[in-house]
C-alpha cells in the first residue's frame, strides 16, 4: 500500500509505525502474565472512594488472584473454553481480577452494565447464555427475575470496597447496609468472590494445576468478549471481539499517543469499564503501560473525582464531553486543576470545540478525540498530540484504513460526504449467532459504520451525520426502538417514536412524540412507566404530544422527518 493511500501517515510521529504486524502477545491472558512479571509489586489498580478512603492491589497480587479466580471457574464452577460468563459491576479491584481471570480461563467476558433493570439483564443473559455471573451487591436483588426462565449455574457476588482495608471496607459495608440501604440480602444460591479466589487457590495447590495451560488452548482468534450494542432494529447484538482485536487496538492507540512512559503514569479512570472504550484503553492498555489506574466507581455527582485528583498525580484521563465540561463547572476544580496532566482522551460522543478550548486554558494539557464503535474494539481514529483540528476525529490508528463512500459501498470523491467504512485488525469477528446482522455491516472486507463522514485533503475525518437512529448520551448508545417499545406498552399509548435532540448537558437526549390513546396520560406518567424498565439514560427527557406522526406512503413513522422538524425549530431559536 503506497502512502498516497494513506495520506494521514503524515502526521505520525517520528517514532510511529504506520502498521504493526502481528500481535505482541498471543493472548490477552499471555499479555496480563508477561506485564504482571515485568513491574511485579508496583501498584497497579488503585480503588479511591469519595471520601479519599481507598486501596490498591500490585501487578503481582491481580496476577495471582486472576490466576485463582481462572482456575475457580474451571475446576471448580466446571466451566470450558468458550463458556460466556458476565461481569456486572461498577469500577473496582474486583473488576481486574473477574475480567482477567475470565479470559486466562479462555472463557468469554459479556460486559454488563451494572444499571441495567432485570428486564435489560434478562435480554441480553437470554442471547449470551452466560454460564457465570460476577455481580456487584448492589444489584444482586435483580438476580430471580433477571435469570428467570434462563437460569444461570453459578453466581459470584463482590462488594463496592471489595478488597480495601478492612477498617475502609467495613466502613462502607456498614454505611451501604444500614444507612443508605443500598444493599440488600441477595436471594439466590452463591459465593463470594474471595471465597471464590480461596476455592481456586486451594484447588490449584492441591491438583498442581498449571494455569498457562488453560491459555495455551487460546488463540488469537478465539474469541474473548462479547460486547453488547443495538442497531437500528432494536435488536441487542454481542459484538464478537477476539483476542488479537482487544490486543491489536491496544497497542495501536497507545501507538498513537505520544511521550508516555511505561511504568511512570497515573491514570484516572472515571468512565466505567464495562464500556468498551474504557475497558480497552484504560483497563487493557494502561495495564499493558505498567501504569497505576485510579478507579473511580462513580463520578456522579463530579466530587467524588475531588481526592483522587488531589491524592494523586494523575497524568492521563479519559472522559466524554458531559465529564470535562462538568469538571469545569467545579469551583474546586477550578482553583486546584491538576498539575501533572500530560493529555486526556475523549471517545464515546462528540468533543465540543468550546469545551476541549477551555479545558486547555484550565488545566493546561490537550484533550484528544478518538472515534470507533463497539464494532472495531473500539477506536478507529484519533487526534495526534498538539496536531488536533476543531471538529475532527482525527486520522486513522496504524494498520487501519478509512473510507467515505457511497449507498454502493465505492469511494466518494475527496470532501463529499460518504458512509465512513473500516478495514483493520480491530474489526469485530462478527456479532454473535447472528449472521445475518452481520452481513449487513461486512461488506467485502470492510465494516460500514453507519455515520456519514468527510476526508479533508490530508487524511483528517470529520463526522457530518449519523446514518443510524441511534442516540448517543453522555456516551452511552440509545436505540429508538427499545424506548418505544416500553412507551407503546403504556395502555395510554397509541403511536410512538423517538428520536435524538441537542442537549447542553449531555450531548444528546432522548426525546419521545406520542399520539395519544387515553387523553389523560401526562409526561410525568410516561416517564414514570419508561423508568421502572428502562436504565435512567434512556428515560426520555422531554415528552411531545401529537395529533399524529409523520408517515411514509407505507405507514412507517418517519423519524426523520421528526428530526428534521427539531433542527428547524432549534434553529429559529
Amino acid at each position: 500500500m503506497t502512502k498516497s493511500d494513506r495520506p494521514w501517515t503524515a502526521f505520525y510521529g517520528p517514532e510511529m509505525r504506520a502498521d504493526l504486524g502481528t500481535a505482541s502477545y498471543r493472548t490477552v491472558g499471555d499479555m496480563i502474565s508477561a506485564v504482571s512479571s515485568t513491574f511485579g509489586s508496583a501498584p497497579a489498580f488503585t480503588t479511591c472512594l469519595p471520601n479519599g478512603m481507598n486501596g490498591t492491589l500490585s501487578f503481582r497480587e491481580v496476577d495471582e488472584m486472576s490466576d485463582a479466580f481462572a482456575v475457580y471457574l474451571r475446576e471448580v464452577a466446571g466451566l470450558n473454553k468458550g463458556d460466556r460468563v458476565a461481569v456486572q459491576m461498577p469500577n473496582g479491584l474486583s473488576f481486574p481480577i473477574a475480567a482477567f481471570g475470565i479470559l486466562k480461563a479462555g472463557c468469554v467476558l459479556v460486559n454488563v452494565n451494572p444499571l441495567y433493570t432485570a428486564e435489560e439483564m434478562a435480554r441480553q443473559f437470554a442471547d449470551a447464555e452466560p454460564h457465570a455471573l460476577v455481580i456487584v451487591d448492589m444489584f444482586a436483588d435483580k438476580i430471580p427475575e433477571a435469570t428467570r426462565g434462563h437460569p444461570i449455574p453459578n453466581i459470584i457476588v463482590t462488594r463496592v470496597a471489595e478488597f480495601l482495608p478492612a477498617l475502609p471496607r467495613g466502613i462502607v459495608g456498614l454505611v451501604q447496609k444500614y444507612w443508605d440501604r443500598s444493599v440488600k440480602p441477595v436471594e439466590v444460591p452463591h459465593i463470594r468472590l474471595p471465597e471464590a479466589l480461596q476455592v481456586g487457590r486451594l484447588h490449584a495447590d492441591a491438583e498442581k494445576i498449571e494455569i498457562e495451560g488453560y491459555r495455551q488452548s487460546v488463540t488469537p482468534d478465539d474469541v474473548a468478549c462479547l460486547q453488547y450494542t443495538g442497531g437500528t432494529t432494536g435488536v441487542s447484538k454481542g459484538a464478537m471481539l477476539t483476542h488479537a482485536n482487544l490486543i491489536l487496538n491496544m497497542e495501536q492507540v497507545m501507538e498513537m499517543i505520544e511521550g508516555m512512559e511505561k511504568g511512570k503514569e497515573v491514570a484516572l479512570t472515571a468512565l466505567p469499564m464495562y464500556h468498551i472504550f474504557a475497558f480497552t484503553v484504560n483497563l487493557l492498555g494502561f495495564y499493558w503501560m505498567g501504569a497505576r489506574n485510579i478507579l473511580i466507581p462513580s463520578p456522579r455527582p463530579l466530587a467524588n473525582l475531588k481526592r483522587a485528583f488531589e491524592n494523586y498525580k494523575i497524568t492521563w484521563m479519559s472522559g466524554v464531553n458531559t465529564l470535562f465540561n462538568g469538571l469545569m463547572n467545579e469551583v474546586w476544580f477550578q482553583d486546584s486543576p491538576p498539575k501533572h496532566l500530560k493529555f486526556a482522551s475523549a471517545g464515546g460522543m462528540a468533543l465540543q470545540s468550546s469545551v476541549a478550548e477551555r479545558w486547555q486554558e484550565v488545566t493546561g494539557a490537550q484533550v484528544l478525540q478518538g472515534y470507533g464503535l463497539t464494532e472495531t474494539s473500539p477506536v478507529l481514529t484519533f487526534e495526534p498530540l498538539n496536531k488536533t483540528r476543531p471538529g475532527s476525529i482525527g486520522v486513522p490508528l496504524p494498520s487501519t484504513l478509512v473510507a467515505c463512500v457511497d449507498e454502493e459501498g465505492q469511494p466518494v470523491a475527496q470532501g463529499e460526504r460518504g458512509e465512513i467504512a473500516a478495514k483493520g485488525p480491530q474489526v469485530m469477528a462478527g456479532y454473535w449467532q447472528k449472521p445475518e446482522e452481520t452481513a449487513k455491516v461486512m461488506k467485502n472486507g470492510w465494516f460500514l459504520t453507519g455515520d456519514i463522514g468527510v476526508m479533508d485533503a490530508d487524511g483528517y475525518f470529520r463526522i457530518v451525520d449519523r446514518k443510524k437512529d441511534m442516540v448517543v448520551v453522555s456516551g452511552f448508545n440509545v436505540y429508538p426502538n427499545e424506548v418505544e417499545d416500553c412507551l407503546a406498552s403504556h395502555p395510554g399509548v397509541d403511536e410512538v417514536a423517538v428520536i435524538g435532540v441537542p442537549d447542553a448537558g449531555s450531548g444528546e437526549a432522548v426525546k419521545a412524540f406520542v399520539v395519544k390513546r387515553d387523553p389523560g396520560i401526562s409526561e410525568a406518567e410516561l416517564r414514570t412507566h419508561c423508568k421502572a424498565h428502562l436504565t435512567a439514560y434512556k428515560v426520555p427527557k422531554q415528552v411531545a404530544f401529537r395529533d399524529e406522526l409523520p408517515k411514509s406512503n407505507v405507514g412507517k413513522i418517519l423519524r426523520k422527518d421528526l428530526r428534521a422538524q427539531e433542527l428547524a425549530q432549534t434553529e429559529e431559536g
